[in-house]
């Protein structure tokens, strides 16, 4: 098996920190924050992260949709794919025994990683506290942290 070549491709409009642990070929949405000491390992192939998704310190993630959040220190499998609107509570571990793909909406929480597709309802509140979440980290985390640089596209 070849070596894995690190290929990153970060947009302009992405934080992604200095501290992140990153390997193969991988592609950060715009929006997207990425905490310091997150690891994201493209093994298996590509990852693609969309738009506005935010993940948290610990997190060791696959492919996944738009406007997601991985909680502090979760873990979720390389044949995992995830929709949009996804939420991975702290320290859920997601191991499925073959290929699984995440609806839109999908919750995972607790110890067993249960799991539940949200409703929608509250949806002008959870996008406002999302918004207010994203502001307040595009000001905090530059500020304490090595911010990398996207490369413009």
């Amino acid at each position: 098996m070849p070596p894995i070549r690190d290929k990153f491709t970060i947009h302009s409009k992405a934080i992604v920190c200095q501290d992140v642990e990153l390997k193969g070929d991988i592609t950060i949405g715009a929006g997207t924050i990425v905490h310091p000491k997150a690891t994201i390992f493209a093994i298996a192939g590509p990852i693609v992260i969309g738009t506005g998704c935010i993940i948290e310190e610990g997190v060791e993630c696959p492919t996944i949709g738009s406007c997601n959040t991985f909680s502090t220190r979760s873990r979720v499998h390389h044949t995992v794919r995830m929709g949009s609107y996804c939420v991975i509570g702290a320290a859920c571990l997601v191991v499925p025994t073959e290929d699984e793909h995440f609806d839109d909406y999908t919750v995972i929480y607790g110890p067993e990683a249960e799991r539940r597709t949200w409703s929608g309802r509250g949806k002008l509140q959870e996008a406002d506290l999302r918004r207010k979440h994203t502001e307040y980290l595009r000001e905090m985390l530059p500020k304490f942290n090595r911010v990398r640089r996207g490369d413009g596209t």
